[in-house]
């Protein structure tokens, strides 16, 4: 008898009927011994639905009550499969992510989880029941409810997992496994058999609709093996031709032999900001930054140039959802940083290799630049870690600068 988490996105839980499925895999799963804790999202579209509301209210609402309506659509996924589970004969149990413990700070709508009490969990499942638990959200320190971003509920899932010491977390989504870049840009994209923790964090950073990376860190840091399978199979499968299916994100002392690259992520809400002619002395890094953070505002890429006659450029990258927020805090401190203009770009793109193999082979990023030169792709910006070769471009590129890299890397091959 094992204890597994299970996890069910949105697409999974898009109807009643899908509901109805998802009832009947975690019971395949219950009947055949193990102990079983579920945590699903909220139905497809409900969460736009919800912040569609507040904002027909208020054109940019308050974060807590915002976080209030938004956390609403996993308590009706959470009590439905609940209510499928028991007319299959099961005892069953939901709870809301306050009533089992889950603590996150207050970071409004991009809270982080700080702890789990798992007392509760662990008292109904040796009384034989399944556990349903709502993802993406907790409450801070004054009991206020706090949500975890977009795709919160993975991390949900991989949290609870470590918190009750799973044996294994898995992530049922509407695709049958990470593959080497979207499927939907590369037709012959290929299904990884495994991927290691480092390389899927670097893909879920990095753009890639699998897995949010907040989750992928949890299972990392926490050594809980996950593997990630589609919900729209047959839910009564046989459950060893089940449990083997999809990928598993291992650990690399798992894999003897490593691909150079596993795959080609890509970022497309991306958004590029210059702080031009500001004096380049020590500090102004943080007087730049430090303000962009308080505003809660994550900062990915940076680039600073030469100092010319005392004055340098500095140039950053932000999610295009947060460029305006980011520009009006930028403008209230233009004059304290000594700033002569600050411009932006809203058209770029991000395209990254991954793949641990990077460590151990030279001229990756020789091939990665003769690709995109080969294709007429400038590049405007260039990051780099271990295991990734980050470069931004133009948006209109982003596709064409995906597909030569998949067939540069001969990624389409086993």
């Amino acid at each position: 008898m094992a204890l597994i988490v299970h996890k069910y996105g949105g697409t999974s839980m898009g109807s009643t009927e899908r509901i109805k499925n998802v009832a009947k895999r975690v019971a395949k799963w219950h009947d055949a011994g193990h102990q079983v804790v579920v945590v699903p999202s909220a139905m497809s579209g409900e969460t736009n639905r919800l912040i569609g509301l507040a904002k027909e209210m208020m054109e940019y609402p308050d974060p807590r009550e915002l976080d209030m309506i938004a956390s609403t659509g996993e308590q009706v996924s959470v009590g439905l499969l609940a209510l499928g589970l028991m007319s299959l004969g099961k005892k069953a149990v939901s709870y809301a992510g306050w009533q089992v413990g889950i603590k996150t700070d207050s970071a409004f709508t991009k809270a982080r989880i700080q702890s789990i009490d798992d007392s509760r969990i662990k008292a109904d499942l040796n009384e034989g029941k399944i556990v349903i638990i709502t993802g993406f959200q907790g409450v801070d320190e004054d009991d206020n409810i706090a949500t975890l971003g977009r795709g919160g509920s993975d991390t949900s899932a991989v949290a609870i997992a470590a918190a009750i010491k799973a044996d294994e977390c898995l992530i049922y989504t509407d695709v049958d496994g990470v593959y080497t870049t979207d499927p939907r840009v590369v037709s012959d994209a290929r299904r990884l058999k495994t991927i290691t923790f480092e390389e899927m964090l670097e893909l879920a950073s990095q753009g890639s609709k699998v897995l949010q990376s907040r989750s992928v860190e949890f299972a990392g840091n926490y050594r809980v093996p996950t593997r990630v399978l589609s919900s729209l199979t047959d839910p009564l499968m046989p459950l060893a031709e089940e449990a083997q299916s999809g990928t598993l994100i291992s650990f690399e002392e798992d894999n003897m032999e490593q691909a150079v690259i596993s795959g080609i992520a890509f970022l497309r809400d991306e958004a590029k900001i210059t702080v031009l002619g500001v004096p380049d002395k020590p500090g102004v890094a943080f007087h730049i930054l430090g303000p962009i953070a308080e505003a809660n505002i994550e900062v990915d890429m940076i680039i600073q140039n030469q100092s010319v006659a005392g004055k340098t450029d500095f140039t950053f990258t932000v999610s295009r959802n947060d460029y305006h927020k980011a520009m009006g805090v930028l403008e209230q401190i233009k004059g304290n940083i000594g700033a002569e203009e600050i411009i932006g770009d809203t058209k770029v793109s991000k395209v990254s290799v991954v793949g641990v193999g990077m460590r151990s082979h030279v001229g990756i990023a020789a091939k990665m630049f003769e690709t995109l030169a080969k294709e007429g792709i400038n590049i405007l910006m260039i990051s780099t870690s271990e295991i990734k070769i980050t470069v931004l471009i133009d948006e209109k590129y982003m596709e064409l600068a995906v597909r030569a890299l998949h067939k540069a890397f001969e990624l389409d091959k086993e």
